[in-house]
């Protein structure tokens, strides 16, 4: 069953076919949202963020019942969904930016009435990071664990201007970004890079004459900290998001990229990284997720406008790869803001929907993929 839809806005792009939007809550800002089964019934649920209320909702498929999973969430930017304790279902991964929180939510076995115990990870408060705008759940070092990766953004405390990655599972602080990360750095990718057999970690940085770069972090064999940081390109205005992936398949790993507090999205070239632009065009492309989303064997992208100083959004895209890294753009919902954007099977039909957190247009909605190859 598909879930219930408040209201849907047809809007059409390329191969006559139609994206409809549904529409999971309204009323309230929402910094990030992670869709997932939580429940174990089949049906895939949304967590997403109150930026105004200042709690963590679990909303139910397929009516979106709320469920408050915490209270006194406040200045949550960021969510990841992984076993974090190993008893085979899915808990949440959570953080606010500054001052520095890390945490996971535990799922009960009865998650619609039990509570969810909260474990704290790290705090900037008892010594640990601060500014954590961006996770990445990945893993790290290759023993199959769900590990976090998590930015220490602000250019203060004891991990100034640095990342770390949290080791599963009791997720022991690892930073390998110590001070060489400056510029307010935003998301963060993990991937193997140059081939070696190790993960690699990708990052991006938005601001001033120490920032507007992108980077990846070299993993050592040795497995010592810190790691060799890579600068892929610098004076890139409002840099925010950097991905792996191999966007023309000649089988070397390329990146993906948005500006996020600029305008454009970009993918660097693998192994050179030479720059190629898939937009010029689209304001504020704060998130950014990849995936196949026409089902055609390659890599495409999906980025949504944030609002900074008034701006008008651009909205909701999908970026069509050829497969030889040539990107055609297709806006898919119009006007639609956001903060967070993620690819997910919402409806259980086989491609990636896509996932929106609306922090200027205070809702959280989910935009139904019909794209089809003639």
């Amino acid at each position: 069953m598909r879930p219930f839809s408040l209201l849907c806005i047809l809007s059409s792009i390329g191969y006559g076919q139609e994206w409809v939007r549904h529409v999971i809550a309204t009323g309230f800002p929402s910094n990030t949202a992670v869709a997932f089964d939580f429940t174990g019934d089949g049906k895939v649920d949304v967590v997403a963020n109150d930026a105004q209320g200042k709690v963590d909702i679990l909303f139910v498929a397929p009516d979106w019942k709320r469920v408050i999973l915490r209270a006194n969430a406040d200045g949550v930017f960021h969510y990841g969904v992984a076993d974090a304790d190993g008893d085979g279902d899915p808990d949440l991964v959570g953080s606010r930016y500054s001052p520095g929180f890390l945490y996971w939510l535990e799922r009960p076995k009865e998650p619609l009435t039990q509570p969810w115990k909260m474990h704290v990870i790290d705090d900037s408060a008892k010594g640990g990071i601060d500014g954590i705008h961006g996770l990445f759940i990945g893993d790290v070092n290759g023993d199959k664990k769900a590990d976090i990766v998590a930015n220490s953004a602000q250019p203060k405390g004891a991990f100034a201007n640095s990342i770390a990655w949290y080791e599963a599972p009791k997720f022991e602080r690892r930073v390998f970004a110590r001070g060489d990360a400056p510029g307010l750095s935003h998301y963060m990718g993990v991937g193997d890079v140059n081939g070696d057999g190790l993960q690699d970690i990708s990052g991006a940085a938005k601001v001033g004459n120490d920032g507007n770069w992108f980077a990846w972090w070299e993993q050592p064999q040795s497995g010592t900290l810190p790691w060799k940081k890579h600068v892929v390109a610098q004076k890139q205005e409002g840099a925010s998001n950097i991905l792996m992936a191999d966007v023309n398949k000649d089988g070397k790993m390329d990146f993906i990229a948005s500006r996020g507090h600029g305008k454009g999205l970009l993918w660097f070239e693998g192994p050179k990284f030479v720059a190629h632009d898939i937009d010029t065009s689209h304001v504020y492309p704060h998130s950014l997720a990849i995936g196949d989303v026409d089902r055609d064997g390659d890599v495409d992208a999906v980025t949504c406008s944030a609002v900074y100083d008034g701006s008008v959004p651009t909205g909701a895209a999908w970026f069509e790869n050829d497969g030889k890294g040539k990107f055609k753009t297709h806006l898919i919902a119009e006007g639609q803001a956001s903060y967070d954007t993620r690819l997910v099977d919402m409806d259980g039909d086989g491609d990636l929907d896509v996932l929106v957190a609306g922090q200027d247009s205070r809702n959280v909605v989910w935009l139904e993929n019909r794209v089809r190859k003639p």
